[in-house]
């Protein structure tokens, strides 16, 4: 299929800037996929809108502080840096930016001259292998330096707000490990979750530390010659013992997001059973793909050509979920990360 057919028109302001508030107070676009209807409602409503007996499945990885602002040696020429996890030969894997500026041997200062970046290789469109000379270790040094890493379509991810680190969070996340949100989860609320118990709707974790796999573009012109990076991956043995028995008894499993989908949909055998484990997952889904696990979908609106809207296209089709995105456009919906939300059943 070509690239092409995964376009929408979106008009500038519809791009949300700024997290609804309360969290849940998003908006929600409920799409049946059985009677190929779409209705408006809230996302607090989501309790009333699942069943008893659904077993809900989110990422709790927590986004780290993995933007890192620095100067190059001895130019003093602005550097970005997005560190993305520790490479197996020491040291790091990064995102640099600008990439043709950035070469192997170059150095950079960062963290207020505390520290001291080299890059040492490249592998690939971007990507670097760099080390670390710090008082501190690398995640500690992003702790202390780091900037949360919004995406560049939300004006102040250059200077992010203090309220970012906690906003642009889930309220459940736990394992530090991903450098961009798994947005369908920032409407999650405490109180939203005790609603969700009250109504025997169960909450299961597993983990997918979110990286390039999630969000580099697509380059093909078509969608079976892109290839997806593999991103660090673990399903416990009781969230997938949950997952197998809701199964077997006939129960939906709803995935809160594309990356809790991607995370199902690669540890399932044939038969549809969920093996735990870690590993790296590497499942590229785009329409075609069969579902074995995931009966249901929370997820926000994502960006044209994106393996994400990929992903959600293969759960719901392609002109029915372009359909439902014009319908979003038409009643005003906030779209991508701090945008609002939609269920998918």
């Amino acid at each position: 299929m070509e690239l092409s057919l995964f376009e929408y028109d979106l008009p500038p302001e519809l791009i949300a800037q700024e997290p609804s508030e309360p969290r849940d107070a998003a908006r929600l676009l409920v799409m049946d996929r059985a009677r190929g209807t779409c209705a408006d409602r809230c996302f607090a409503d989501l309790p009333a809108l699942l069943r008893p007996g659904d077993s809900v499945v989110a990422n709790e990885s927590r986004v780290i502080p993995a933007r890192l602002l620095g100067e190059t040696i001895p130019a003093g020429q602005p550097v970005e840096l997005l560190m993305l996890r520790p490479a197996s030969a020491g040291g790091w894997e990064a995102l640099v930016r600008p990439g043709r500026r950035c070469r192997p041997g170059m150095r950079i200062a960062a963290a207020r001259g505390a520290a001291q970046i080299t890059i040492v290789g490249q592998e690939g469109e971007g990507l670097r292998r760099v080390s670390v000379e710090s008082p501190w270790a690398v995640p500690e040094l992003l702790e202390r330096h780091g900037l949360p890493p919004l995406p560049p379509y939300i004006a102040h991810h250059q200077a992010p707000k203090p309220e970012d680190r906690e906003r642009y969070q889930t309220v459940y996340a736990r394992r530090d490990g991903s450098v961009a949100a798994p947005t369908a989860g920032l409407h999650f609320t405490a109180d939203l979750l005790s609603r969700l118990r009250a109504r025997d709707i169960q909450m299961h974790y597993l983990t997918l530390h979110v990286g390039v796999g999630t969000f580099r573009p697509i380059r093909a012109a078509r969608i079976e010659d892109h290839h997806i990076a593999a991103e660090e991956t673990e399903i416990a043995a009781d969230t997938a013992g949950a997952i197998n028995r809701a199964r077997t008894e006939r129960r939906r499993v709803i995935a809160i997001g594309t990356t809790t989908t991607r995370a199902l949909e690669w540890a399932a055998r044939a038969d549809g059973h969920v093996e735990p484990g870690r590993g790296a997952a590497d499942l590229y889904i785009y329409p075609g793909h069969r579902f074995k696990v995931v009966d249901g979908l929370v997820t926000n609106f994502h960006l044209p050509r994106s393996t994400l809207l990929l992903l959600v296209s293969a759960f719901c089709g392609r002109d029915e979920l372009l359909a439902a995105y014009r319908h979003a456009v038409a009643r005003r919906y906030r779209f991508y990360s701090y945008g609002d939300a939609m269920l998918i059943a």
